[in-house]
């Protein structure tokens, strides 16, 4: 397993995630830091990736690391070739529920290590990115509806970063969008140009 950094240890015995704060496993050191030039958002991604390199060790996973600053966040990808992808879907879930979990457990080891809360985005075998494309399509589908029916549309519930691509989809095609409902059921909905409140 590599991270832009790759490690090729052996798994530990270990049968749960490792718990935030935990040092890293036996035969292996932990990344050494960035020192004083390190941003806030890079000490996060190294961090994350260290929890997951721990985490990937215990589930006898092998993928590479990828740490990037997006948006305002920092962005930590778990990937593998073509052979290791669907094993690595395991840590996404039927619908990316296991990786929503993932994601909580990886920020908060960030937050346990750095003392800051963070918003840090995981994805695992490209599933967000793919999400991303297939979002954006139906994003531009409801807009053209909305525009010809005239009419507001609310779209099926999804998690925070579904709805977020959809609005930027949505601003980005020249209309308004909300959110309503309550987590789990909240949803974006798309509106029409006659309803698109002047200062949302």
């Amino acid at each position: 397993m590599s991270q832009s950094t790759a490690d090729d240890t052996q798994a530990p015995e270990a049968t749960s995630p490792p718990e935030p704060g935990d040092a890293a496993p036996t035969g292996r050191g932990a990344r050494q830091p960035k020192g004083a030039g390190a941003t806030r958002l890079e000490e996060e991604g190294d961090v994350a990736a260290d929890y997951l390199e721990e985490l990937l060790d215990i589930v006898d996973l092998d993928g590479d690391i990828d740490i990037d600053i997006e948006n305002g966040r920092a962005s930590v990808a778990i990937v593998a070739d073509a052979g290791g992808t669907p094993a690595l879907r395991t840590l996404v879930g039927g619908d990316g529920e296991v990786l929503e979990a993932l994601q909580e457990l990886t920020r908060l080891a960030v937050q346990a290590q750095t003392g800051d809360r963070t918003r840090l985005l995981l994805d695992v075998a490209g599933f967000r990115a793919e999400k991303r494309t297939s979002l954006v399509a139906l994003a531009g589908e409801v807009v053209a509806r909305v525009r010809a029916s005239g009419t507001d549309e609310k779209l099926e519930p999804m998690p925070a970063f579904e709805r977020k691509v959809v609005h930027d989809a949505v601003a980005a095609a020249g209309l308004e969008s909300e959110s309503e409902g309550e987590e789990p059921r909240r949803r974006v909905v798309v509106l029409a140009p006659a309803a698109a409140a002047p200062d949302a």
